[in-house]
């Protein structure tokens, strides 16, 4: 589907520029990748606790001084008085050098007990005051790492470094904040080791970011278009008419001011969903796939080679004239992301063909000699058509609408499920990502000889799953995704996709060997 880098293909590590050791500068390690020593602790950036607590200290003195500048504009200044029948020059000066002197000596302290190191198999850091907390992830069961940079965070320079680890989201570890250039080279110090890469042993600590080959950009007039092409202005238009309606049917007008909050939250849903798309460009390198986007915020994302759990391709009746197409994934560490976050979007919206480019970066091998006419039939295909197995006639009494296009397909590297016909859905799922399956059958589905099959993933949006089955189909599958999946994982390779090694047998001959086993 796209034509896959060569693995040695611009890999991170060529000696460039010293990376700046922090607090103390950590001695050179004879061989290897040793990044600190077990005595070399490194700190933030200085105005980090700032830029995470801003909002705190305008909100204290807001609360404090609102009723003060009230009295200062409305003649308090003029009428004078003592500090504690409230003058409100002195009142507002002793609410701000309050939250100053307070917020100052907390941030201080913050910033004073907070610290990090990288070793060669462990990223540590150290936080806290009064109750002190140690977090601790392996560096080779890094999932993903954003290098993120809120707005007050990019007046100074400084980015958030994010990298989660498998677990469902609850052990993202973050380091905030510290200078783009040092994030960037710490990302890159992280992603080599977690690939296993060899690097110069008189040089360890150079590490060069990896390089990366832009594979699309979308235009900011789709995304725009997209935010509002959507099921959220369809509810806004029918809000819309029966409030217009019942303002007819009962001459009430305050009733336009009873939905004015909902408006509100419609057009919250625009602006959060055109900031965060805004500039979304998909690249491709050694590291694996990147992913820049954000307006406000942005945010510089890596998932690395192999870490994608599952994808899922989504197209909504509003977005079928145009094309337009979702593209989201499970990784392991993202956990469920149905709180609004855009981390598990790995394409916002996208024509087939671009569909096609991203599923070919997280998905290289389809493991099918006609992989745009097998996909493009898990699109929009309905019935057998390319070899999917569909719901039996029986189905209709359960599903009439669209038991013909609720089917699956097994290639030699995934499962496509396929389900809908108003919202339609493609889920693709590797075989060795397979975590569990599953059957479902109630009584009336017992009665006509149904069953539903789900393939159980690690946490996140997607969930994939193939409706109403006949018992016959679904039992078989069962029983063959399971030799499947038991067969990838056998012959997966190894975690870090950018190790050497003396001797690699290629998944044909290792598929062989254990097949003859």
């Amino acid at each position: 589907m796209s034509e896959q880098l060569p693995e040695n293909a611009g890999v991170p590590g060529v000696p460039d520029a010293p990376v700046s050791s922090g607090v103390s500068e950590a001695p050179a390690a004879p061989e290897g990748f040793a990044t600190d020593s077990p005595d070399t602790w490194h700190r933030v950036h200085p105005v980090s606790p700032l830029v995470r607590g801003w909002i705190a200290v305008a909100a204290v003195i807001f609360i404090f001084g609102r009723n003060s500048l009230d009295s200062l504009f409305s003649g308090g200044w003029e009428s004078g008085g003592s500090v504690t029948g409230g003058t409100p020059v002195v009142v507002i000066l002793i609410v701000v050098g309050a939250a100053v002197i307070i917020f100052g000596a907390a941030f201080f302290l913050s910033w004073r007990f907070t610290r990090y190191q990288v070793t060669d198999e462990n990223v540590h850091i150290n936080s806290g005051i009064i109750f002190r907390q140690q977090r601790r992830a392996r560096i080779d069961r890094v999932q993903a790492i954003d290098v993120i940079q809120p707005l007050l965070a990019r007046a100074f320079g400084l980015a958030e470094l994010k990298f989660d680890v498998a677990d469902g989201g609850k052990s993202a570890i973050k380091l905030s904040f510290l200078k783009l250039a040092e994030a960037k080279r710490l990302r890159a110090a992280i992603l080599a080791r977690a690939a296993g890469v060899a690097l110069d042993p008189d040089q360890p600590m150079n590490i060069q970011e990896a390089p990366e080959t832009q594979v699309l950009a979308l235009a900011p007039r789709r995304i725009i278009g997209a935010a509002f092409f959507s099921t959220t202005t369809v509810w806004a238009v029918i809000f819309i008419v029966a409030a217009v309606v019942a303002v007819v049917w009962t001459g009430e007008f305050a009733i336009f001011l009873g939905v004015f909050p909902l408006f509100i939250g419609i057009f919250a849903s625009y602006w959060k969903t055109i900031t965060n798309d805004l500039n979304f460009r998909v690249a491709t390198s050694p590291d694996g796939v990147r992913l820049h986007y954000g307006l406000l915020e942005t945010r510089s994302q890596t998932i690395p080679p192999g870490r994608v759990q599952a994808v899922s391709i989504s197209q909504g009746p509003v977005w079928r004239p145009f094309g337009w197409y979702r593209v989201q994934v499970n990784v392991a560490g993202y956990g469920d992301d149905t709180s609004g976050s855009s981390r598990s979007v790995i394409l916002p919206v996208g024509t087939e063909s671009e569909v096609m480019a991203v599923l070919g970066l997280v998905f290289p091998d389809p493991g099918v000699e006609r992989p745009l006419e097998v996909f493009a039939a898990g699109l929009h295909g309905a019935g057998a058509d390319e070899g999917f197995v569909h719901s039996p006639r029986a189905a209709r009494w359960v599903d009439p609408i669209s038991w013909r296009q609720n089917a699956f397909r097994a290639t030699a590297t995934a499962l496509l499920c396929r389900r809908g016909r108003f919202f339609r859905s493609l889920q693709v799922v590797p075989h060795e990502r397979t975590q569990s399956l599953g059957l479902r059958q109630g009584p009336l589905m017992s009665r006509l000889g149904l069953v539903s099959f789900e393939l159980h993933s690690t946490v996140g949006p997607i969930r994939p799953r193939v409706h109403h089955l006949s018992t016959a189909n679904g039992l078989a599958l069962f029983d063959e995704q399971s030799a499947r999946a038991a067969t990838a994982r056998r012959i997966q390779r190894s975690e870090k996709w950018l190790e050497v090694k003396p001797s690699l047998l290629n998944q044909e001959e290792a598929k062989e060997q254990h097949l003859g086993d």
